[in-house]
């Protein structure tokens, strides 16, 4: 089995280090895999190191913010050499911003009349890598553990039985601080033109996350962003169902690019989400097309 998007404790939203994201593939049946944290590659050698010992085959990566004319996107970069100062640079041009943002997002959330400090936020950021750098999905966390906000309708789809409490907090995450949504902190990424030509000169391919997520009902658009250059799709993926991933596959065959699979695992934050979930889909079909399609482009 395959599983080419994860995130480790160096994703502000990710809870595991390296190696016992290693040591869950390796229990998982999980042979190839990928460590993808968000604009950054500090998991690059744990996670290598990791795979050797367990005798696993690791694939460099990391998931990229990126837009374009205006939106925001995901972009995977495999087989980069993570020494790049490209990379480098994305990391510190999000460190930079985070905490304006992390602010702005606070401000928005009270504005909804809820009461949350500054002091709880930091509690959480402070158990992973990048303290003081708050997500949307640590906003959610705090207001579902507050007994006053019990009753709360805004917050009533995310608890037991809600039809959002799947992944609780990065529903509440996609619904309420995403781009466009009212609490949205605003970061400025590079443009996809500019993310693909970067992991192309650290030697990569570049792979469109989770389309279906990203694009939601817009999947003519698609065929403008094929046009930039990037390799691949991300077509087998927990965020989609089973008619999303025949429509992407054959996209993917029409526009010449490569499939690839990805449980986009992060731990806590998604726990409906299991490492190799993606690649289990359809009978383990999803990691055979993406082994035998990534052979043939010449990247594993």
């Amino acid at each position: 089995m395959i599983d080419l998007h994860m995130h480790s404790r160096y994703s502000d939203d990710g809870e595991l280090t390296p190696e016992t994201l290693a040591l869950g593939c390796l229990e998982a049946g999980i042979g190839i895999f990928s460590v993808t944290d968000h604009n950054c590659v500090r998991a690059d050698s744990e996670a290598r190191e990791a795979a050797e010992k367990l005798g696993l085959s690791y694939l460099s990566g990391g998931e990229f913010d990126c837009t374009y004319k205006g939106r925001n996107f995901h972009m995977l970069g495999y087989g980069i050499d993570c020494g790049r100062e490209f990379f480098a640079g994305l990391e510190q041009a999000a460190a930079d911003q985070s905490r304006r943002a992390s602010l702005e997002m606070l401000e928005k959330t009270r504005k909804l009349g809820f009461s949350v400090t500054e002091e709880e936020l930091d509690q959480l950021s402070s158990k992973g890598f990048w303290k003081g750098r708050w997500t949307g999905e640590m906003f959610g966390e705090v207001l579902l553990s507050r007994p006053e906000y019990e009753g709360h309708p805004l917050l009533a789809p995310y608890r037991k039985g809600g039809e959002r409490s799947d992944n609780p907090y990065v529903n509440f995450y996609w619904d309420f601080y995403s781009q466009g949504k009212p609490c949205y902190g605003a970061v400025a990424y590079p443009s996809m033109e500019e993310l693909i030509e970067g992991i192309h000169g650290a030697g990569g391919i570049a792979v469109l996350a989770h389309p279906g997520a990203s694009l939601k009902g817009r999947e003519e658009v698609l065929e403008e962003l094929a046009a930039l250059g990037f390799d691949g799709i991300e077509v087998f993926s927990s965020y989609h169902s089973g008619a999303q991933e025949e429509y992407f596959l054959e996209t993917a065959g029409r526009f010449g690019k490569l499939v690839t699979c990805g449980s986009d695992f992060h731990g806590k934050t998604k726990p409906a989400i299991s490492l190799g979930e993606a690649a289990g889909h359809g009978g383990g079909r999803a990691g055979e097309i993406t082994v035998r399609v990534l052979k043939e482009g010449g990247i594993l």
